[in-house]
């Protein structure tokens, strides 16, 4: 569907697909030059069979998990934010048939993440709203750009505006420490780890995706992965690992199997082991083998020699102290991944805002620095 647009006061044609499927609209558009050529909206998310969600249409989709109930999530999100009242401000304050036009504003620099999920939180909402974005999820944002718009009954609109910008700015915030932190592991591949928000377990990890990072294992479910504790109740690593093959064996599973190792010992233990016996072995992790120093610096070396014993025969994972600082030079040790909790667990949001007076917005931000 075409759309009218005026982007600094110079005319734009471009072909929109509005979320709710709108007439046509002539809506003014503040965006920078360099915004023109990716002026885009989002694709419609659909809800089908109840409480599912259709992704086909997402360029980066959420991972897949078994029960997780994303339509759920954001259900409850709305819910603790209405609770048995509603927005008693809005009721009082924003005529019901008032419609508006609010923009998306970022605060600061950062990688974009949410888009998707903010369709489907405005959908829920109001299935009326009208959004369109210049940005896609994982697109780099700059402090002070408009990168987003929704139109339609103020009311709704300033009611979803928070649960939206409190999943948006979460994301964003993970999204953009990964992609500095896998831009500077390479090659190797950045990983986050189970140390999510409780019930956000997909989201956090969706993020991750969008920021140019790899999911670890969603949950205890789908893979197997012997730490320290199991190592210790089983007796020690060989232990865990012949329980583990007999397990998956007497109930017909095939899954990835990774087991943790903090000792060059207990790395030749695991490789003794799997030379002699069929092993659904896949990976070793090598925790805490990098070594911080007084000066900040790291010692990889004893992380060198683990990588040099196995030798490319099984996948590598490399944990503990890897920070910005440190992946880098983490990464040149020959590791097949580099897993972080720091990435989920520690998150800065991104700065984002939401606007129906965005010359205002723009002017208080300059003042305070935040636009």
């Amino acid at each position: 569907m075409a759309i009218s647009c005026s982007v600094q006061g110079f005319p734009l044609q471009s072909a929109f697909r509005t979320a709710a499927f709108a007439p046509a609209l002539s809506l003014p558009l503040k965006l920078p030059p360099q915004s023109l050529s990716k002026l885009r909206t989002v694709v419609q998310m659909s809800a089908t069979a109840g409480s599912r969600i259709s992704y086909e249409s997402l360029a980066i989709k959420p991972p897949e998990h078994p029960t997780y109930d994303l339509k759920g999530i954001i259900k409850l999100a709305l819910a603790e934010d209405a609770g048995d009242r509603g927005d008693v401000t809005c009721k009082a304050t924003i005529p019901s048939d008032m419609a508006v036009e609010a923009y998306f504003l970022a605060k600061e620099d950062g990688i974009i993440a949410g888009i998707a999920l903010a369709e489907m939180i405005f959908r829920e909402i109001d299935p009326s709203l009208k959004v369109e974005w210049c940005r896609n999820d994982g697109d780099f944002v700059h402090k002070g750009l408009q990168f987003g718009k929704v139109h339609g009954r103020a009311h709704n609109i300033v009611v979803a505006e928070r649960v939206v910008l409190n999943f948006m700015q979460r994301m964003s915030g993970i999204a953009t420490l990964t992609k500095a932190m896998a831009n500077a592991a390479y090659p190797a591949y950045m990983l986050e780890t189970r140390k999510t928000a409780p019930a956000l377990r997909l989201v956090d990890k969706w993020a991750v995706l969008i920021g140019g990072g790899r999911n670890h294992r969603m949950g205890l479910f789908d893979m197997v992965m012997i730490k320290d504790n199991h190592i210790s109740a089983a007796g020690g690593v060989t232990g865990a690992l012949k329980a583990v093959d007999l397990y998956l064996e007497q109930n017909s599973l095939q899954m990835e199997v990774e087991v943790e190792t903090r000792t060059l010992e207990e790395v030749e233990e695991v490789l003794h082991y799997s030379s002699q016996t069929k092993t659904s072995l896949t990976r070793i992790m090598l925790d805490n083998m990098v070594v911080p120093l007084p000066n900040g610096d790291v010692d990889i070396s004893m992380l060198k020699e683990a990588v040099q014993l196995i030798n490319g025969r099984y996948e590598t994972e490399a944990s503990g102290n890897v920070t910005l600082d440190t992946v880098h030079k983490i990464g040149q040790s020959g590791v097949t991944y580099i897993s972080s909790g720091s990435l989920t667990h520690s998150v800065k949001a991104l700065d984002i805002s939401l606007k129906i007076d965005t010359e205002l917005a723009l002017k208080v931000g300059k003042r305070t620095g935040r636009a």
